[in-house]
């Protein structure tokens, strides 16, 4: 049986939130802590498997949730679900999914929903499907919003019109990301010293609400996007050796 610790604004400084918990001096893991700590308030659940296994869950209500989701008011929204290394293949997913939905169920949400990806940095759609959730859109590159419902309700959608929020960025190179994923100021960074050492014009925008990602963020994933020209060039992270790559596509 998994253990699953659910991690609050008084116990967010002794669990952590799974990633980047090696860097908790950094000011990424720090603006991670702050970003969390404010969305609690808002409804964020934040599971962590228990028993020296590796994997979490993050998820809050449809209406406030970190993707470019709308219409989503009465679901709760996953942003992540992992399990990963020698935890994989022991039910830890499952066991998570199930308190995913028990709480949605007992906050009086009408399913869940989730932006699964056949790409980069989110989960497999194959995953949520295996979970019972069906497919109410999809997107290039690879994203499927997914919903699994308790009790009738609106379709969920993408916010969309991502050509026009790409290419209001403008000029040069735009990063656009939030701190809801820590790793994200890395990612930034990489674009940053590339963009120096190419002589290009650069620009890091932190999207700092849940408004902001629907209105603004050229891509579902919403917390993330580098931008060249006012063209979308990849919607997660980029080490330095694949920066150079991204750009001739």
């Amino acid at each position: 049986m998994s253990q699953i610790i659910t991690v609050t604004a008084d116990t967010v400084e002794q669990h952590g939130f799974f990633c980047k918990m090696s860097a908790r001096k950094t000011h990424a893991w720090q603006a991670k802590r702050d970003w969390i700590t404010a969305r609690f308030a808002e409804g964020l659940q934040l599971r962590l498997l228990g028993e020296k296994q590796r994997g979490f869950a993050e998820f809050m209500p449809g209406d406030r949730c970190w993707r470019a989701i709308v219409d989503a008011g009465d679901l709760m929204v996953i942003h992540c679900l992992w399990v990963v290394g020698r935890s994989k293949g022991q039910g830890h997913a499952r066991a998570l999914m199930e308190d995913i939905e028990r709480t949605a169920r007992d906050q009086g949400f009408g399913g869940v929903a989730v932006l699964a990806s056949r790409g980069n940095w989110l989960a497999s759609p194959d995953l949520f499907a295996h979970f019972g959730f069906e497919t109410v859109e999809e997107q290039a590159p690879g994203f499927s919003l997914m919903v699994k419902r308790f009790a009738p309700g609106p379709t969920p959608r993408l916010s969309g019109d991502w050509a026009a929020k790409a290419a209001a960025c403008g000029p040069g190179l735009t990063v656009l990301r939030s701190a809801q994923c820590p790793y994200l100021e890395d990612a930034a960074a990489h674009v940053a010293a590339y963009a120096e050492s190419t002589d290009q014009p650069f620009q890091d925008i932190v999207l700092e609400s849940a408004e902001a990602i629907r209105t603004r963020a050229p891509t579902p994933y919403g917390v993330y996007a580098l931008v060249r020209d006012g063209k979308l060039k990849a919607y997660h992270y980029l080490l330095p050796k694949d920066l150079p790559k991204v750009m001739e596509l």
